[in-house]
């Protein structure tokens, strides 16, 4: 008998969902809620949402459903400005480079997140040494800037024609040479 962990491993786990808006789990063979996939998602297992009469594909718009209720619970995480700026992408050219650009950018900061999670972990145990996980939130909101910036600028038919980013190197050029004389 196969077990939702085992079909974890190997393949990931078929939700059905029927019309009532039912979710049924087929490794389970149970009914299941949105709360329960909210669960499964933090727990890093893995699970696709398929359409039970026509087999579509229906996780994105699920996952998304599972951000909006907690978002709509109080558990806000996306500003108001982030939010804006992902309607305006939509029906452009651009919306398949964001895709990438997101998904980069989540996969950089979750590894961030791990490696700061380390390094605290090592830290603690020193005593008399300052330390600041902001100056590694601080770098790793510098890195996906330049690589937002690099995406753009491989899409600008202008290049640096009209000196767009020549001033920000010559302004972040002391900004630089500090953090270089602290290590």
């Amino acid at each position: 008998m196969k077990t939702a962990t085992a079909a974890t491993e190997q393949n990931p786990v078929v939700i059905k969902k029927y019309a009532n808006r039912r979710l049924y789990d087929t490794g389970t063979s149970a009914y299941i809620t949105l709360e329960d996939l909210c669960d499964r998602v933090k727990k890093g297992e893995d699970f696709v949402v398929l359409d039970a009469k026509t087999d579509q594909d229906l996780t994105r718009q699920v996952l998304t459903q599972i951000i909006f209720e907690q978002e709509t619970k109080g558990l806000q995480l996306l500003p108001l400005s982030f939010l804006r700026s992902v309607i305006r992408f939509y029906d452009t050219k651009m919306q398949g480079v964001m895709q990438h650009y997101l998904d980069a950018s989540m996969n950089s900061f979750m590894n961030n997140q791990e490696r700061m999670s380390g390094m605290v972990g090592k830290v603690i145990g020193k005593s008399g040494e300052a330390y600041s996980p902001f100056g590694q939130i601080e770098e790793m909101t510098r890195q996906n800037v330049a690589l937002f910036e690099k995406t753009v600028q491989m899409f600008n038919p202008f290049g640096n024609m009209f000196g767009v980013g020549e001033n920000r190197q010559e302004e972040e050029a002391p900004v630089m040479q500090k953090k270089r004389a602290k290590r």
